[in-house]
């Protein structure tokens, strides 16, 4: 059994401090193993599941991971045999089973990372070039529209109108 009896902190500081060893040094040690289980579980998971997905820990063959509601978990028990089999083949031979647990508290880490990868996806989009319509374009359009009907002729001559002038400027209820 263990020993769940209180200790001072300046204990547990003191003995990990003297031998390299002791709790604290022990707890850093499985954090560090769970943060790096946690990234090869986020390796072979799709990208969508990333923000909702996390190891929460993992104890005589049985891996726990969380996720933020009852629908990712439904997406999750999609990926829990290749999962199984892949940690099996590539990290954990030992692994016996997955259990998914719901942790409402991922939600909201979620969204935040949805945020900001989000805003970080709009920020380099911003960053691509402009789309210009060439004049030897808009001369191929011209003559295009002179051999075409009426109404197909009138939307070839507005296109090619657009020669030299961002895409993104464009208009759609120009007449």
């Amino acid at each position: 059994m263990r020993d769940s009896r209180p200790q001072s902190l300046e204990f547990l500081f003191d003995s990990a401090s003297l031998s390299g060893k002791g709790p604290l040094r022990d707890v850093q040690q499985r954090a560090i193993a769970l943060l790096k289980l946690n990234r090869a579980v986020r390796g072979l998971l799709p990208a969508p599941l990333h923000p909702w997905c996390r190891v929460a820990n993992y104890r005589q063959g049985l891996l726990i991971l969380e996720t933020a509601n009852a629908s990712w978990l439904m997406r999750l028990r999609y990926e829990q045999p290749a999962l199984l089999s892949a940690l099996r083949a590539q990290i954990l031979p030992s692994l016996a089973s997955i259990d998914i647990r719901i942790n409402p508290t991922l939600a909201a880490k979620g969204h935040e990372i949805v945020k900001t990868h989000d805003r970080l996806q709009e920020e380099n989009s911003n960053d691509n070039p402009v789309r210009q319509l060439s004049e030897q374009s808009a001369k191929t359009l011209r003559i295009l529209a002179g051999n075409s009907p009426e109404k197909l002729g009138k939307i070839l001559e507005r296109l090619a109108s657009l020669a030299g002038e961002s895409t993104s400027k464009t208009s759609r209820n120009k007449k």
